[in-house]
Parts: structure tokens; sequence; C-alpha cells
């Protein structure tokens, strides 16, 4: 039996045309920003495949400092594809999902924003209520409010 060498999820990436309106969205979602960068060179289109690349990246890191969100906007190469606008049942990775202390109140914020609601917020069980929104660029995220003590993440 081989032992497993996972350590840890470092980070989930989001590409978006606009760094700093991402930024200021997940900041009011509650994420800090923990720094700024541009990476370019053909080292970093080694790692990518996309050769000789210029990104300007954001990490930001939720309160309790486990999740990172890494943001870039791609300079160089162009993007080729998006897929901000798909439907939730479309292949891939979809959402990113960010449990919060108050749902009601978080929405009006992110609302106030440009957040538009997907559907509706629903009730799962007596653990949690559940939302999809649409945030900066038409990027899907789920919010999550928990309702008992129950520890077992989404």
């Amino acid at each position: 039996m081989t032992e497993n060498n996972l350590i840890r999820m470092d980070n989930v990436a989001i590409v978006v045309e606009s760094l700093d309106n991402a930024i200021a969205f997940f900041a009011e979602l509650g994420l800090k920003l923990e720094g700024r960068a541009t990476i370019e060179g053909e080292w970093a289109g080694r790692v990518t495949g996309l050769g000789n690349q210029h990104v300007e990246i954001a990490m930001m890191v939720t309160p309790d400092g486990h999740s990172r969100l890494e943001i870039s906007r791609f300079l160089t190469p162009p993007i080729i594809a998006d897929h901000r606008n798909a439907p939730v049942n479309a292949l891939g990775y979809l959402r990113v999902m960010f449990t919060v202390a108050d749902l009601d109140e978080t929405l009006v914020r992110l609302q106030k924003i440009g957040a538009q609601l997907v559907g509706e917020v629903v009730k799962y069980e007596e653990l949690y209520r559940l939302c999809y929104i649409r945030g900066p660029e038409g990027l899907l995220i789920g919010l999550a409010e928990q309702l008992s003590e129950n520890r077992n993440p989404l």
C-alpha cells in the first residue's frame, strides 16, 4: 500500500478581463488580497504550455487562511475561450463555493456591486441555505450559510 502524498489544495485559479474589478468583488465577499504580481517569460509558459506569457495575478485568501483564490489576467497570449456564462451543468470546472455567516446580508452587499442571483436561495434539509450568484464578468459563485453544527463540507 502506498502512502498518500497530498498535503493540501493550494488554490483555485480564475481568469478574468479586469483584475481590479475581480479583486474588489472578492474583497467585498470577505477575501483579503495577499499579493499581486506580474508573471512573464518563457519559464512560466513551460508550466502552462502557453509559451512566452505575460500574466497579472492576484492571490486572495479566505479569512481562516486555509483557502486561496488566484485571479489571473492574461495579457499575452490572448484569451481563446470564454466559459463565464456556461450553465451549471456544463462540463469542466464550474464554480467556487464559499461559506458565509449571513447569506441574506452577503447577497445584499454583493448585489449592490452587480452580483446577480442565478436561481433562488434554497434550504438543504436543516443543514444549509444555498444559492448561486453571477459575480464580475459572469463568474459563477456558490454561497452557503450553515444552519446547524454539522461540520461536513458540501
